[in-house]
C-alpha cells in the first residue's frame, strides 16, 4: 500500500446539480509533486476546491490522511485587490491556523513574515498596499503566505497566470523546495512545456480523468487528443452520469500500490 496523502473514491464534484468532474478514483502519494492539466472548464479548479472542502462532493469522497494540514492558493482573480490591505496583512493571514483570527502577533511572527517575504524576493514590501502590486508581486506575496502556513499539503490553482518569466522561475524554485521537503504539492498548470520540464506526475482532466501518472506517459499525444475530443463533445446540460464497469487507460487502474490514479471512465 502506498503512503497516501489524499484518496479519491469515485469522486464527483459540481455546481447546481451539474457535475463538473466525474468518477475520480486514485491516490495522491505523500511527498509527490503533481500537475493538474486540462482545457478551460475541465474541472481543475473544481477539484482543488473539492480537496480543500470549499465544495462538497455530489458523490464519492475525498479522504485526507489524518493530521495533514492543507494550504490553498486560489486563482488571483478570486482575490479582491481593492480591499485596503498591505502586503504584511495579506501574508500574516498564513498565521491564522496557529494564532486564530483575534490572536496577537508576536515579534517572532513579524520576523517570520519578513523572512517569508525575503524568500519570495519582496524584502521591504511589508507596508506596500496590495492594490499597487504587479501580478508577479502579488503572486509572490501569496506564496509568502503559503510559506507561513507550513502545510503538509499545498494546493496551487494556476499560480503562473499573468506573471513574468522571472517570477515563474522563482515560484517553480519554491515549489521544488517544498517537494524537496517532502510536502505534497498539487498545481493547476496551463503550460504543458512547463509541466514536462518540472513536474514528475500529471493528472489530465476533461471533466473526468483521462490519464494519470508519470508526466511523460500522461501527456502522450493520444491522451491529449482524447481529452480534447471529450471536452469538445461535452454539453453543459448533460444528464447525471454513472460510471461504467471498466477502466480503459491504466492496466492497474485500481492497484494503488503501483499507480497514483485510475484511468478514465466513460460518462
Amino acid at each position: 500500500m502506498i503512503n497516501a496523502c489524499l484518496t479519491f473514491r469515485d469522486l464527483t464534484l459540481g455546481y447546481n446539480s451539474h457535475p463538473a468532474i466525474h468518477h475520480l478514483d486514485g491516490t495522491i502519494r505523500k511527498g509527490s509533486l503533481t500537475a493538474v492539466v486540462g482545457a478551460n472548464g475541465s474541472g481543475k479548479s473544481t477539484l482543488m476546491k473539492g480537496i480543500v472542502g470549499v465544495l462538497k462532493p455530489m458523490a464519492g469522497a475525498v479522504i485526507r490522511a489524518p493530521g495533514v494540514r492543507a494550504a490553498y492558493l486560489p486563482q488571483q482573480s478570486e482575490l479582491d485587490r481593492s480591499f485596503p490591505a498591505r502586503v504584511v496583512d495579506l501574508v500574516s493571514l498564513g498565521l491564522w491556523p496557529r494564532r486564530g483570527l483575534l490572536g496577537r502577533y508576536t515579534k517572532e511572527d513579524r520576523d517570520s513574515v519578513s523572512q517569508a517575504l525575503m524568500a519570495v524576493g519582496l524584502g521591504g514590501f511589508e507596508k506596500r498596499p496590495i492594490d499597487t502590486l504587479s501580478g508577479g508581486q502579488l503572486q509572490r506575496t501569496l506564496f509568502a503566505r503559503v510559506l507561513l502556513q507550513d502545510a503538509d499539503l499545498i494546493l496551487l490553482d494556476e499560480p503562473f497566470n499573468a506573471v513574468d518569466s522571472k517570477t515563474v522561475g522563482d515560484l517553480i524554485a519554491l515549489i521544488k523546495r517544498w517537494h524537496g521537503e517532502e510536502r505534497t504539492v498539487m498545481v493547476v498548470v496551463h503550460d504543458l512545456d512547463l509541466v514536462r520540464q518540472n513536474f514528475p506526475e500529471t493528472l489530465l482532466l476533461a471533466r473526468q480523468p483521462i490519464a494519470w501518472g508519470e508526466t511523460r506517459e500522461t501527456l502522450k499525444p493520444e491522451n491529449l487528443l482524447r481529452a480534447r475530443r471529450f471536452h469538445e463533445a461535452w454539453e453543459e446540460n448533460a444528464p447525471w452520469c454513472e460510471p461504467d464497469s471498466h477502466d480503459h487507460d491504466h492496466p492497474h487502474a485500481h492497484d494503488h500500490d503501483h499507480h497514483h490514479g485510475a484511468g478514465p471512465r466513460a460518462a
